[in-house]
């Protein structure tokens, strides 16, 4: 068959479909304990607010700065060998979680994690606490370690894959994956814990990483290497004149103080330090949320339909990969401008975060589609965002970049889970109970806890409901920031040229 007969192949999409898979898993596995230990795990290990969010944070802590290694790694190592080693490393620490349990039942000599619950000695209980908390924090380090690279070899394989008007788009697809992952959990993971116990719920999601890993070894091959790829797709692929000059040569690397000292990349940093908090914060804290301001277990259905449908609402996103071809292909805009218009619409959306609590004294819907929104919002504006650095960084330096993006999004990330563990406890009020100072609880006040400080008051809220509206006030208005700073950074489109 001759060339002219030929149709052009479109396995980019199935490269597309893998990233979209393990990206899917990466948050399925970052979901499980946000999902778990409000009502299975923190009473058999005595939890509060602030314990989960110390493990939080500092799993956010640890991800931010493996971001920073993981796309030079993900650079030095290549897409395919270096994707199978992050998942590697995540599913692994996935797995870990499940072994916290056990591990703690045999350090207090307990018979089983019901007697864990039952214990009320003060000085046993703590070693219950600490412990518990060492060892889940240990397994959240290395998940995060091996879920860093997630995104840096994502954005990489898209850059490789396709060309700069479909990047947003495959991004947009991919980056669901984080949607689709909290999507799938809230409707299975609770019934995996009730059913088997928290500890199968860790070992089962985390395996589908392995599953995933199989697939990957043969899928994955270099554009230019791969026999499922024709020569109009290749050249397809490579239509932007930077791929055609660099076809067949090896980009020189870039280090990351070079990294550094590009506008560009203090932009991509600023964005994610902004935005990535938010998503966390959602992601992390609206299972949580439900059960302490409108008493919704996550075992609960009318919970499990809640999240489903936060996510759902989610799906909205994939406009954001839409939008930018629209401003570009129909405006005629350049990549830059039609990205960061579109992010400008998409930063005005979490405004309406304002009003979940407002609102939510009429019904926990208004809150749950106000968030599922600003859910959507998000992505659409982290798909944007993450093709910035494709657009105008050297396929070389793309992973390298995004890692130190990656990190400033998860420092900002690290306050607001830590702040918010901390905001939470200090709204409820704080009690005297066995010699100790907890935070305050209406089981606590009927056990004969001495009361020390009432609740807070904020903005006609009080208590734990006045904590997280401040926190939905940060988020709003977060978007908004991040995308002036960016502006101010890098006006207009330039491409960093490697001489």
């Amino acid at each position: 068959m001759t060339n002219s007969n030929q149709k052009k192949t479109n396995y980019r999409w199935v490269i597309c479909a893998m990233l979209f898979f393990a990206t899917t898993i990466n948050y399925m596995d970052r979901q499980v304990l946000s999902l778990t230990w409000k009502d299975f795990i923190a009473p058999e290990f005595h939890w509060d607010d602030n314990h989960y969010g110390t493990i939080a944070a500092i799993f956010s802590l640890v991800y931010a700065f493996s971001m920073l290694f993981a796309g030079r790694f993900i650079d030095w190592l290549g897409t395919k060998k270096g994707f199978l080693w992050a998942i590697f490393i995540w599913s692994v620490g996935a797995c870990l979680h499940a072994f916290c349990g056990i591990a703690t039942i045999w350090w207090v000599g307990a018979e089983n994690l019901g007697a864990l619950k039952a214990i009320d000695d003060v000085k046993i209980i703590a070693t219950i606490i600490n412990v518990s908390v060492g060892l889940m924090i240990f397994s959240r380090v290395v998940l995060a370690i091996g879920q860093a690279g997630n995104f840096p070899a994502a954005v990489k394989a898209t850059a490789e894959f396709f060309p700069k008007k479909e990047r947003s788009l495959a991004t947009s697809i991919f980056n669901f994956g984080s949607s689709a992952g909290a999507l799938i959990a809230p409707v299975t993971i609770p019934i995996l814990a009730v059913k088997y116990g928290w500890n199968m719920a860790f070992i089962i999601i985390g395996a589908l990483g392995f599953v995933w890993m199989g697939f990957w070894v043969f899928i994955y091959k270099k554009p230019e290497e791969h026999p499922k790829i024709n020569k109009m797709e290749l050249e397809h692929i490579l239509q932007d004149k930077e791929d055609m000059v660099t076809e067949g040569k090896t980009e020189k690397k870039l280090s990351w103080g070079q990294c550094f000292k590009f506008k560009q990349t203090w932009s991509f940093a600023v964005g994610k330090f902004m935005s990535d908090g938010v998503w966390w914060f959602l992601l992390f804290w609206v299972p949580a949320y439900l059960s302490d301001v409108y008493g919704l277990k996550s075992s609960d259905p009318q919970a499990q339909i809640a999240i489903f449908i936060i996510y759902t609402i989610t799906l909205l996103s994939l406009i954001g990969g839409w939008l930018p071809t629209y401003f570009i292909n129909k405006k005629g805009m350049d990549p830059y401008a039609g990205r960061m218009r579109s992010m400008l619409i998409f930063a005005f959306i979490p405004l309406i975060v304002l009003l979940a609590q407002p609102l939510g004294a009429y019904s926990y819907w208004y809150p749950v589609i106000i968030i599922g929104i600003a859910a959507a919002a998000h992505q659409s504006w982290s798909a944007n965002i993450f093709t910035t650095v494709s657009d105008m960084v050297p396929k070389s330096a793309v992973a390298t970049v995004v890692g130190i993006g990656g990190m400033a999004g998860g420092i900002g990330s690290f306050i607001i889970n830590k702040g918010s563990g901390k905001l939470f406890v200090y709204a409820s009020g704080t009690t005297m109970f066995n010699g100790k100072e907890v935070e305050m609880t209406k089981d606590l006040l009927a056990q004969g806890a001495e009361f020390v400080r009432g609740p807070m008051t904020f903005m006609g809220f009080e208590g734990k409901p006045a904590g997280y509206f401040i926190i939905f006030c940060i988020c709003a208005f977060a978007y908004l920031i991040g995308w002036s700073i960016m502006k101010l950074l890098v006006p207009k489109y330039k491409i960093i040229t490697v001489a």
